[in-house]
């Protein structure tokens, strides 16, 4: 399924840059954590007021709850920084709560987004105990997007639904596929499908036919007891090859943005060789563990990020730099492209 070209695409000169994800300031966001050298972020506004400065393209934020008058604000600084915006937001959990998910909607739309990014759940492995709890779970989500895309279609926008730790890339393509609406489709999130044991350059294929907004990371990967641990890094620093997979994703959709999300935080651990960890996976063959195995070992085990022993200052000093090299990488990255491109 191709992107839908009669919604406005994102300009050229914005798609070669690198947007970011308001998860990639978890711990500034909502003063979470904060000092004077970094203050909170309070608001959209306040990000933007900061992210303007770093070169970024646009900004994927949550949109819950905003008014019209916040929206007009919102607008007014997107279109004076002349960067874009996508919404970040729940879908409808049950008839009752359309309302709410079409405010939502109308208010991100009046504030200039057109794409938007949702999750259904949690990480499969820690939220499920047995195979019924998933699928009714995975009824739940169903109809969700049922609910969901009327309202999506009638509004001319599009959601994608995050592989989220929940699904693996062929039963969210299958429920896409099943849908077939080019108003919802998926946000292909680089990185995270990796805690489900599979490979991430295929889970991009598989998602990419339905791509409308992408989450960019680079990831790290180490053993340990109970299987691996799994870390966000700078780009270039990981294990993923992020140049295929945005080639992959601009064949299905050339109007797709590159939307950073880089979460500054302790290790993820993956508990993949404990019986816990397979109770919603109760055919899965014993091929995916192995192989995923060997790759954890097949690269040279980095030294992850940590936080935990980091100071207030500290911590939000590292996820500033970890940002920051983020959109320096990307920089560079892109430039070597537009300079090969000349060449040609």
């Amino acid at each position: 399924m191709a992107a839908d070209t009669t919604i406005t695409p994102t300009p050229t000169a914005a798609r070669s840059k690198l947007g970011i994800v308001i998860h990639s300031y978890g711990k500034r966001w909502h003063g979470k954590y904060s000092s004077v050298n970094y203050p909170p972020f309070l608001n959209a506004l306040d990000v933007l007021d900061h992210v303007q400065s770093l070169g970024v393209a646009g900004l994927q934020t949550l949109v819950h709850d905003w008014t019209p008058e916040f929206a007009a604000k919102v607008r007014a600084t997107i279109e004076g920084y002349g960067l874009y915006l996508e919404g970040s937001l729940s879908l409808p959990n049950d008839s009752a709560d359309l309302g709410r998910f079409e405010r939502d909607l109308r208010n991100a739309r009046e504030a200039g987004a057109t794409v938007f990014r949702s999750a259904m759940g949690g990480r499969r492995y820690e939220v499920f105990r047995h195979i019924s709890e998933f699928q009714r779970y995975k009824e739940t989500a169903w109809r969700s997007m049922q609910l969901a895309e009327p309202i999506a279609r009638r509004l001319d926008v599009r959601i994608g639904i995050e592989n989220h730790k929940d699904f693996q890339a062929a039963e969210l393509a299958e429920m896409l596929l099943k849908l077939s609406s080019p108003h919802i489709g998926s946000c292909i999130d680089t990185g995270n499908s990796i805690a489900l044991l599979e490979d991430p350059t295929e889970v991009v294929k598989t998602l990419a036919p339905f791509v409308v907004t992408t989450h960019i990371k680079d990831m790290a990967v180490q053993e340990y007891s109970d299987g691996f641990l799994l870390s966000e890094v700078p780009l270039g620093q990981g294990r993923l090859n992020i140049a295929q997979m945005q080639e992959i994703c601009t064949k299905f959709n050339p109007s797709v943005t590159w939307n950073l999300e880089m979460i500054t935080r302790d290790p993820l651990e993956i508990p993949c060789l404990t019986q816990g960890y397979w109770a919603t996976f109760p055919d899965r063959p014993a091929t995916d563990l192995a192989r995923m195995l060997a790759w954890v070992r097949s690269g040279i085990a980095p030294a992850l990020p940590q936080v935990k022993t980091k100071s207030t200052e500290a911590t939000l000093a590292f996820e500033e730099a970890n940002i920051v090299a983020c959109m320096k990488a990307w920089g560079s990255h892109k430039s070597t492209d537009s300079a090969t491109e000349a060449e040609q």
